[in-house]
C-alpha cells in the first residue's frame, strides 16, 4: 500500500485577520526594466519626491571614499556620532534623538512603543500612508479624518479622540498637498490635547518651507513633553537611497520608544553621509529651494496654460488633477519617459503628484501632459 501523505493545515490559520485583509505595497520595477517595458530611452523619476541635486557635496565625498573593508564591520548600533552632531545642531541632548532606517522604521518604533490591542491612532485620510499602514498591519485601528481645504483638520482630529487613542500623526507640511499648520495652530492643538496622547509632527519636508510662520517644533518640546518630531535625510539632504531618518522627543518619551528599536538597522555609510550632509547644508538648502522655486514657477505657468487644476504648497512636489484616470495617465506618461505618482492610492482619484526637479525634467513633463490631453 502507498503510504498516505499527511495533509498540512492551511497557512491562513497562522495569519492574523488584520494581516489577511491588508494588501501588500508593490514597488515599481528598476529603471532598466521600466525602460524596456514602456519603450522609452530615458526616464525622469518624478514620483518619489527625491532631491534632483543629490546629497550635499561633503556627503557625496564621503560616499565616494567609503573604504570597502568597513563593510565587514557592524555600524554604530545607536548612531552615536550622528546623534551627538544632531544634538548640537538642534540644541537638545543626544539621548533625546533616535535614528532609524528611514521614516517607516521610526513610525513603527513609536506605534509599537505605545499601542496595544484595542488602541487607535488618528491621522488624516489623505496623507503619508505609512502611519495608517503600520497601525493596521500591527492590529491597531487607524482613524482617518478628512482634510479640510487640502489641510489637516485639527478640530476633526480632536473630535475623534477617545480613551483608547494613543497617537495623533500630523504630516507638516502634508504629503501630498503641501499644506501646513502655523506655530499658533500647532500650539493650540497641543494645548487642547493637554498631554493625554502622543502627538507626532512629521517634518520630512520642513526644510523646504521658507515661511517664518512655520513652526520649529523641536523648540516646543520643553513645553509639550508628549510631542515627538520626525525628520529625515531622504528629502532635502538627498540620501533617500541610504534610508536614514530620526525622531526627537522628551527624555522620558524617547526612553520608552528606545525599547522598541532595532539596533544596527542604520548602516555605516548612511550614518557618516548624514553626518557630513550637515557640514555645509545652508548652501545646499538654498540651492535646492531655488531649484524648487524655479521649477514650480515653470509648472504653475504651463499647467495653467493646459487649464488643469493643481495644488501646490510647501515641499518639492505638487498635485495635478486630470480629466482621465490617473492610472491611464501614468502609463501614457511612462511611454514619454516621465514617471509620476498616481494618486488613487492616496484617495485622490484622477490626480497625479509630481516631484519638482531640473528644468529638462519639468519640460518633459509638460510635453508629456500635452500629449496625454490630446491623445
Amino acid at each position: 500500500m502507498t503510504p498516505m501523505t499527511p495533509t498540512s493545515p492551511p497557512l491562513s490559520r497562522l495569519v492574523p485577520e488584520y494581516v489577511r485583509r491588508f494588501t501588500a505595497y508593490i514597488p515599481s520595477k528598476p529603471d532598466d526594466e521600466l525602460k524596456k517595458l514602456y519603450g522609452c530611452s530615458r526616464l525622469f523619476r518624478l514620483n518619489n519626491n527625491e532631491n534632483a541635486l543629490g546629497p550635499p557635496a561633503p556627503a557625496q565625498e564621503v560616499i565616494k571614499c567609503f573604504p570597502a573593508p568597513r563593510a565587514s564591520i557592524y555600524p554604530s548600533g545607536d548612531a552615536y556620532h550622528l546623534r551627538i552632531r544632531l544634538g548640537e545642531r538642534l540644541e537638545v541632548h543626544p539621548d533625546q534623538i533616535l535614528v532609524g532606517n528611514g521614516a517607516n522604521e521610526v513610525i513603527s518604533f513609536v506605534i509599537k512603543a505605545f499601542c496595544q490591542e484595542g488602541d487607535n491612532i488618528i491621522t488624516a485620510d489623505k496623507t503619508f500612508a505609512v502611519y495608517e499602514w503600520v497601525a493596521e498591519f500591527s492590529g491597531f485601528e487607524a482613524r482617518l479624518v478628512p482634510l479640510q481645504d487640502f489641510r489637516f483638520d485639527d478640530q476633526g482630529m480632536l473630535a475623534q479622540i477617545d480613551d483608547r487613542t494613543k497617537i495623533l500623526f500630523v504630516c507638516n507640511p502634508n504629503n501630498p498637498t503641501g499644506s501646513y499648520w502655523s506655530e499658533a495652530r500647532l500650539r493650540r492643538f497641543l494645548e487642547t490635547v493637554a498631554g493625554r496622547q502622543i502627538v507626532v509632527i512629521d517634518e520630512a519636508y520642513g526644510e523646504f518651507v521658507e515661511d517664518s510662520g512655520f513652526p520649529n517644533s523641536i523648540r516646543l518640546l520643553h513645553e509639550f513633553p508628549n510631542l515627538v518630531v520626525f525628520r529625515t535625510f531622504s528629502k532635502m539632504y538627498g540620501l533617500a537611497g541610504l534610508r536614514i531618518g530620526y525622531l526627537v522627543g522628551d527624555h522620558e518619551v524617547v526612553d520608552v520608544i528606545r525599547r522598541t528599536c532595532v539596533v544596527y538597522s542604520v548602516n555605516s555609510l548612511a550614518q557618516i553621509a548624514a553626518y557630513a550632509a550637515l557640514e555645509q547644508d545652508g548652501e545646499h538648502i538654498a540651492k535646492t529651494r531655488d531649484l524648487v522655486r524655479e521649477g514650480k514657477e515653470l509648472l504653475h505657468r504651463e499647467i495653467r496654460n493646459l487649464r488643469l487644476p493643481f495644488v501646490s504648497g510647501a515641499g518639492n512636489f505638487l498635485m495635478v488633477q486630470l480629466p482621465i484616470n490617473d492610472g491611464l495617465a501614468y502609463r501614457k506618461l511612462m511611454r514619454e519617459g516621465v514617471m509620476v505618482r498616481s494618486m488613487t492610492g492616496f484617495r485622490f482619484p484622477n490626480w497625479i503628484r509630481v516631484t519638482v526637479g531640473q528644468r529638462d525634467a519639468m519640460e518633459a513633463l509638460v510635453e508629456g501632459l500635452r500629449k496625454v490631453l490630446t491623445d
